[in-house]
């Protein structure tokens, strides 16, 4: 009788959601070689070939895009009968800063979800320091925050450009103060702004202050101001006006996950997490 390894499933599961070797490894802690053998194993088991392999990307065959409802239905049903076996399920408290959670956020809860569904998950976003502080106290098992002050350490997911985007129809009149939409203070985005323009001696005025991103970039989206923002954040419909209007450029900050988890659960979830995060932001 023929059966399914779960870990080879597994790795071809990573292998199709981040599209490539190198991610699913890093995702299982393991090497790009064990990786590959996996695939290999379950790829003779199946009798077919699941994945064309290139030197640039890695693309599910037909038969491969037909397996891997089976495969997500089958690790789904491997993790409930495991969760199943324990009293109750972990809890994994992640903080995230508000200005490093753009489009990756879907994908991570995804991931998470199918890659660690025996744990609970409480995921909270904020300012970077406030995560920092919540992390310091204990309250956090981890954060995916900006990289700011002395902190050093955590692992690099990616790293950001930042642009002064506004709507395409966004008109400052020459004379003006220029109309900043931004965070408020703490935000450590909001401080880099302010020292760029203090410096270049551009005039500015803070015409709107936003509980969150997504509110000043709705701002901005209206056309009430300019907002500092990382170009992996800023959505269609609004443009990097900076160059045009010779204003001080900000730079690139990175951005960093911390962790102090030891289980072996919530690291593999990290890692999952780290992996994803690293994938879609090199799309983004």
């Amino acid at each position: 009788m023929t059966t399914l390894d779960i870990d080879t499933v597994q790795a071809f599961l990573l292998v199709a959601e981040l599209q490539g070797f190198t991610r699913a490894a890093e995702a299982l802690g393991t090497t790009q070689a064990a990786i590959s053998m996996k695939l290999q194993r379950l790829e003779t088991v199946l009798g077919k070939r699941l994945v064309e392999r290139s030197p640039r990307a890695v693309r599910l065959t037909a038969d491969g895009a037909a397996f891997l409802h089976h495969a997500r239905a089958l690790i789904e049903v491997h993790e409930r009968a495991l969760s199943g076996e324990r009293p109750a399920r972990q809890l994994l408290t992640l903080g995230i800063s508000d200005h490093a959670a753009g489009p990756e956020l879907v994908p991570l809860l995804e991931r998470l979800h199918a890659m660690a569904s025996q744990l609970a998950l409480a995921v909270t976003i904020g300012f970077s320091r406030a995560v920092l502080d919540a992390y310091d106290t204990g309250e956090l098992d981890a954060v995916i925050v900006r990289q700011e002050g002395s902190r050093r350490g955590g692992e690099k997911l990616t790293e950001d450009e930042f642009g002064w985007f506004a709507a395409k129809r966004f008109v400052w009149p020459r004379g003006d103060a220029l109309p900043l939409a931004t965070l408020a203070p703490p935000c450590g985005v909001r401080a880099l702004a302010v020292r760029a323009l203090d410096k270049a001696g551009v005039p500015w005025t803070e015409s709107f202050v936003g509980g969150g991103v997504t509110a000043v970039v709705a701002a901005a989206l209206a056309g009430l101001a300019i907002a500092p923002l990382v170009r992996r954040i800023a959505p269609p419909g609004l443009v990097d006006i900076g160059p045009a209007h010779k204003l001080p450029k900000l730079g690139t900050s990175k951005v960093m996950l911390h962790s102090k988890v030891s289980d072996p659960a919530k690291l593999a979830a990290l890692r999952t997490l780290a992996a994803t995060f690293r994938s879609v932001a090199a799309t983004a």
